[in-house]
């Protein structure tokens, strides 16, 4: 077991934390999968104990001022400076990245308060009055939803939740966290930090469990709000279990099956660097990730060849080695083995292999990228795979390359690369994408930025830059002025009768 974690496997409810010792859930190091990181037993109890929590504590906190509960998100602030290293020697260890894309994860951490608290940020959600009348003024304030249910992915386990406590508690809400079964010790780290910081019982709570935990709490009466980064199969569950709250605010973030596109007058070797950077970052396990390249054929021959080499020389190893390593393993053998089997599908389909992805000797559950060429992208092919595997189309011309980019369910991320501004902004008028990028990869977004995909991708709650917005709702007071107002017509009415 983690030797940084002050306590046993836990949840934090209402201030404190509650040891659940057990193996119902287990987590292990990726790269040696025989060292246990965190074993324990979620309870349904806890969960019902932690809404409770949550919903009491909510007045309170929600009627600090927004200044008071600022200076409770500057000590957070340092509190995540603090731990950033240790936090990112946990997240290696427990989800498998490389150290570097560790660290950068952790330090991330602290920006967003600066993030949340831009003006950008903050215009959007700013009360406002307007005049209705002569004597009737109008005005639009914001208030907070409740109980917020924010279910962490194991791919960021730190800096996406985050992304979400910051503008919920900010804005008056309070939490109950469930992070993501894979990375539960780093869940319980991130409650660690937010005792340091002494906020009010009750405010933050943590929750452990895997989907049956996860559909009770995003389904509870006790909550107002469901915050859910991962897969479009489980926010479909998330929005079915929620068709009778109409008014529970719903903000999905989930998944991709990311185009690029290369022309014939893009930059070769930025363009080659870029997507291989893109689609193998994160061992392939990011959201945002390159999945799909439409490459214009004059310039097929030598961008294939040089995407092929290139992705052939990435360094493989544990995200701990000493060594500069690109890529860490995937984060369990079951997602190794999914990747094997659509590579196998595809080239039973009639995928030419560029690069054969396959697993490695020895332990840990490390796989080699793969490439694989393909006739064309259709919808009937459409597939998000969550791994170092990326597909390649030829194509004659613009018009082409832009039809299949958008043969997609998906549309989180896209790039383009092109000197010519006029392919641009044809591709930014016709992308169906949330994010779209220009003669960079499709992985990697500033936090300045809204961060949100269509289709299946999300469902038009943009995080990031934008995350403060879905963490409040505008509420409309119309005052009136005037002691006195005309009696309204068809209206009998005698002073005396209020005498």
């Amino acid at each position: 077991m983690n030797d940084v974690l002050r306590h046993g496997p836990s949840n934090y409810i209402d201030g404190s934390f509650i040891e659940i010792p057990g193996d119902t859930i287990v987590t292990r190091n990726p790269a040696q999968p025989d060292r246990i990181v965190w074993s324990g037993a979620p309870r349904f109890d806890h969960l019902e104990q932690a809404i409770c929590a949550a919903n009491l504590a909510f007045e309170s906190w929600s009627s600090l001022t927004f200044e008071d509960r600022l200076a409770y998100l500057r000590k957070w602030q340092d509190v995540t400076k603090a731990h950033a290293e240790t936090l990112a020697d946990l997240i290696t260890q427990e989800m498998g990245k490389i150290r570097s894309e560790s660290l950068f994860e952790a330090k991330a951490l602290s920006s967003k308060v600066d993030i949340a608290l831009q003006p950008e940020s903050l215009q959007r959600i700013q009360d406002y009055q307007v005049s209705v009348s002569d004597t009737r003024s109008g005005h639009c304030r914001f208030k907070p939803y409740g109980v917020m249910a924010i279910i962490g992915p194991f791919n960021f386990p730190a800096h996406l939740p985050n992304g979400q406590f910051v503008p919920s508690l900010l804005m008056g809400n309070t939490i109950v966290f469930k992070p993501s079964e894979k990375t539960a010790a780093v869940g319980q780290y991130l409650a660690q930090m937010m005792d340091e910081v002494g906020l009010p019982k009750g405010v933050f709570n943590l929750v452990q469990g895997g989907g049956d935990i996860a559909s009770k709490l995003v389904s509870h009466e006790g909550i107002h709000g469901v915050l859910f980064t991962g897969s479009w199969p489980v926010g479909r569950k998330i929005l079915e279990a929620n068709l009778d709250h109409p008014g529970r605010m719903i903000a999905l973030e989930l998944g991709g099956n990311n185009p690029a596109i290369v022309m014939d007058d893009a930059p070769l070797k930025l363009s080659v660097l870029e997507c291989v950077r893109a689609a193998f970052a994160t061992t392939g396990q990011r959201c945002t990730c390159t999945r799909r390249i439409m490459v214009h054929e004059a310039i097929a021959d030598r961008f294939i060849s040089a995407f092929g080499k290139t992705a052939s020389t990435l360094l493989i190893g544990p995200g701990d080695s000493s060594d500069p390593v690109f890529m860490g393993p995937v984060v369990t053998n079951e997602a190794r083995q999914a990747v094997l089997d659509h590579q196998t599908k595809l080239v039973k389909e009639g995928g030419r292999l560029i690069v054969e992805s396959s697993a490695m000797d020895g332990p840990g559950h490390f796989i080699t990228p793969g490439v694989i060429e393909v006739d064309r992208f259709t919808l009937d092919n459409d597939c998000e795979v969550f791994g170092p595997l990326v597909q390649l189309s030829i194509v004659k011309d613009l018009d082409e390359a832009i039809t299949q980019a958008n043969a997609s369910h998906y549309g989180l991320a896209a790039s383009i690369f092109t000197t010519s501004d006029a392919s641009f902004e044809t591709f930014f008028r016709r992308s169906n994408s949330g994010c779209i990028n220009w003669n960079n990869g499709t992985a990697g977004a500033s936090g300045k930025l809204p961060f949100g995909g269509r289709g299946v991708s999300g469902n038009n709650r943009p995080a990031a830059a934008f995350a403060t917005d879905f963490c409040a709702y505008p509420v409309a007071n119309m005052v009136e002025q005037a002691q006195e107002l005309a009696v309204p017509v068809g209206v009998q009415w005698d002073d005396n009768w209020a005498s």
